[in-house]
């Protein structure tokens, strides 16, 4: 794994630890994500909606361009994730009919679910202008990582009792 993925899996696994609360968590993880890899363009989070379990509602992320700010679970590559509670590549988002675009920079997507006990509260959202990005099995396995510390934080934090899905 690259250096800047180990170093930040550690900050991350250190902040997971000492969060208050997971939008902090989230917050910080996106921004760093951001900040450290270049590739990634656009890089947040979709949480579970509250008030209607069967959609997702922009939450934390950091980029270059306005995302969707709600998602039901039975569109695009984060509904996708939601329902199936898998993980979802697109290496050329145009040829992945579930896309849906928030910029026409964009070019590849992974939507990783995070879970507290079993249930699904989030999904980890991350956007590239730049076909395959996340073909790398360390790239998923990074964000796969990733998206686990932040589940770590809800359940730890026990955020996953106020979402129902």
């Amino acid at each position: 794994m690259p250096m800047p993925h180990k170093y930040l899996l550690k900050e991350f696994e250190e902040l997971a630890r000492s969060a208050a609360e997971p939008d902090a968590m989230m917050q910080r993880v996106s921004q760093r994500v951001h900040l450290h890899i270049p590739r990634y363009n656009w890089v947040g989070f979709y949480l579970v909606d509250k008030n209607d379990p069967s959609a997702l509602v922009l939450g934390p992320h950091t980029g270059s361009f306005t995302p969707t700010a709600k998602i039901s679970w039975n569109e695009g590559l984060c509904g996708a994730a939601a329902a199936t509670r898998r993980v979802v590549v697109a290496d050329d988002v145009a040829q992945d009919p579930r896309y849906i675009q928030a910029s026409d920079l964009v070019k590849s997507q992974i939507s990783v679910p995070i879970m507290a006990g079993n249930k699904i509260v989030a999904i980890f959202n991350v956007e590239s202008y730049f076909l395959g990005a996340f073909k790398a099995a360390q790239e998923r396995e990074f964000l796969d990582a990733c998206a686990k510390i932040v589940s770590t934080c809800f359940a730890r934090t026990k955020a996953a009792d106020m979402v129902h899905a």
